[in-house]
C-alpha cells in the first residue's frame, strides 16, 4: 500500500489535475502527502558575465515559493496532510532525490499530451525521463 507519495507539482492546469488524484489516492490511503516544486536555473537569463541577477532569482523563487503554499493549502482544505517541498536543479533528479530521502511509495506528476511528433522530440518528457530513475512506481495524471 502506498503510505506517502510525492506530488511532483508546478501549479498548471496538468498540475492540478494531479493534485486532484493525489488528494483522491491519499484520502483513500490515509497517506502522509509531500508536494515538490523544482526550480530550474534559468538558461535564458544569463548575463556576458555569466550569473543571473539576484533579484530575477529572488522572483523565481518566490513565484515557485507561492505554488508550493498555494498547492498545500489546497490539499489541507481537502482535510490532508500536506507538507510543501522546494528544490533547485532539473525536475528527474530532484523528484527522484526527493523520493528516495522519503522513502515514498508513489510519485505523482501531471502530464500534458504533446499534439505533435516534433513537439515531443523537442521537449522531452520529465514522465518518460522519471520512469527509468524513479525509486517508486510512478501516477501519470493526464490532463487536457
Amino acid at each position: 500500500m502506498h503510505k506517502k507519495i510525492l506530488l511532483a507539482y508546478d501549479g498548471t492546469e496538468e498540475g492540478r489535475v494531479a493534485l486532484l488524484e493525489c488528494a483522491d489516492i491519499a484520502h483513500l490511503l490515509h497517506a502522509e502527502t509531500h508536494l515538490l516544486a523544482v526550480m530550474r536555473m534559468p538558461s535564458g537569463i544569463f548575463l556576458a558575465e555569466g550569473f543571473i541577477p539576484d533579484t530575477v532569482m529572488e522572483e523565481e523563487r518566490q513565484h515557485i515559493q507561492n505554488t508550493i503554499d498555494n498547492g498545500v493549502a489546497l490539499l489541507r482544505e481537502g482535510g490532508h496532510s500536506a507538507q510543501g517541498h522546494l528544490a533547485y536543479g532539473e525536475p528527474v533528479e530532484e523528484i527522484c532525490r526527493l523520493a528516495a530521502a522519503l522513502k515514498v511509495d508513489l510519485i505523482v506528476l501531471g502530464h500534458r499530451k504533446q499534439t505533435s511528433f516534433a513537439s515531443r522530440w523537442w521537449k522531452g518528457s520529465v514522465g518518460i525521463s522519471l520512469l527509468e530513475r524513479a525509486p517508486c512506481s510512478i501516477l501519470v495524471a493526464v490532463g487536457c
